[in-house]
């Protein structure tokens, strides 16, 4: 065999080579096995040294069950203001705004407790106070199912107060008051509003939110009886 053959030999084995080997790669659909697999996430029990309840361990008491909202379409709208209100979207508000978090218990009148870690935004960034008109005194938090709850604006202002969009290090469930739940610490659970679609800040400091109107107390004080 020539010289000429046997190069012509060696090149064409190396070029069916190659080809199998771009095939094996580039063609060949790949083993399923090999992708990616997402993680299930696991609710934390233990935060630097403090037991945290479970996410189950919430009893379901809410005025209509629990709510299902689209996040591609959910709008916080914030009225009440100096200008015009404003309307956020989910991500607007949890992007690019300093999170925080911090174990906080929530007392129910019914006589059971949760101690669980929050993590959220403080309303103060949300809103700075400079664009609430003086003369306003009260903030009013509704929910997609009709509920509410009210505040003095001092109280919210002066004592960090947060509004949390996880538990436990995980997304807050529909259950759980999906997007946004209030940490309304030092209160009982009634005032702890989930499903938050809508602040108001209002010159009506004797707004009554929907157990307010039922007899329970406007301030809601864990160091007082929730009755009025």
């Amino acid at each position: 065999m020539s010289k000429n053959n046997t190069k012509y030999i060696f090149y064409l084995l190396l070029m069916v080579i190659l080809a199998i080997l771009i095939y094996n790669f580039n063609g060949k659909p790949r083993n399923k096995s090999n992708l990616p697999k997402k993680l299930v996430a696991r609710e934390i029990n233990e935060y630097e040294g403090q037991n945290l309840s479970s996410i189950n361990d919430f009893r379901e008491n809410s005025i209509k069950g629990p709510q299902h909202i689209n996040e591609a379409t959910y709008r916080l709208k914030i009225k009440g203001l100096e200008k015009k209100e404003i309307n956020y979207s989910y991500d607007e508000v949890i992007n690019n705004r300093q999170s925080y978090k911090k174990v906080v218990t929530l007392n129910c009148v019914e006589g059971w407790s949760v101690n669980i870690l929050w993590e959220g935004f403080l309303i103060k960034d949300l809103i700075s106070r400079e664009k609430i008109p003086a003369e306003f005194n009260t903030i009013i938090f509704r929910a997609y199912d009709g509920y509410s709850t009210s505040f003095p604006i001092d109280y919210i202002y002066d004592n960090n107060i947060m509004i949390a969009y996880k538990m436990n290090g995980l997304k807050l469930s529909p259950e759980r008051g999906f997007p946004f739940q209030l940490v309304a610490e030092s209160k009982y659970g009634y005032k702890w509003i989930k499903w938050i679609t809508e602040i108001e800040f209002s010159d009506d400091e004797n707004y009554q939110g929907y157990w307010e109107s039922r007899g329970y107390s406007n301030d809601g004080d864990l160091k007082k009886d929730f009755l009025k």
